[in-house]
């Protein structure tokens, strides 16, 4: 299932979404998840940080300790942790009722897969939308 997700949910998930909750983001201009949630923003996308041991705000946005923190609600839940934390933080999405869990590169579960996509929300895996956006993002030919 790894790096072959439907390109309709993709082209889909970056066009028509909003709020993407970004775990494992941190004030660190060196991580990946700095320059993918400026990037998300830089397109138009509300970014909320995450980070279980260290909530802080980036670009501009307060962070959160955990998902079930964020008081509204979420579209995709795009997470940058090592793939044996990923499959909690899925399940967690699911508790708050996103729409789309996204796993980036080098992020995989297929467990996770099965009970996220079970729970009838949409799942990309081992991508990063960074990447995707000028195949299938909403400016795409």
């Amino acid at each position: 299932m790894t790096g072959d997700a439907d390109d309709d949910v993709v082209r889909r998930l970056l066009a028509t979404t909003t709020t993407w909750a970004v775990v494992g983001l941190r004030e660190n201009p060196m991580r990946p998840a700095y320059g993918v949630a400026r990037f998300l923003q830089q397109h138009g996308k509300r970014i909320v940080p995450v980070h279980h041991h260290q909530p802080q705000e980036v670009h501009g946005e307060p962070g959160y300790a955990r998902l079930g923190d964020i008081p509204f609600p979420v579209d995709v839940v795009d997470v940058f942790v090592n793939s044996s934390l990923a499959g909690e933080v899925a399940d967690q999405a699911v508790e708050i009722a996103a729409k789309a869990v996204w796993f980036q590169l080098g992020v995989i579960d297929d467990d996770a897969y099965q009970r996220v996509t079970g729970a009838g929300l949409d799942m990309v895996m081992d991508l990063c939308p960074v990447i995707e956006w000028p195949r299938l993002g909403p400016a795409a030919g």
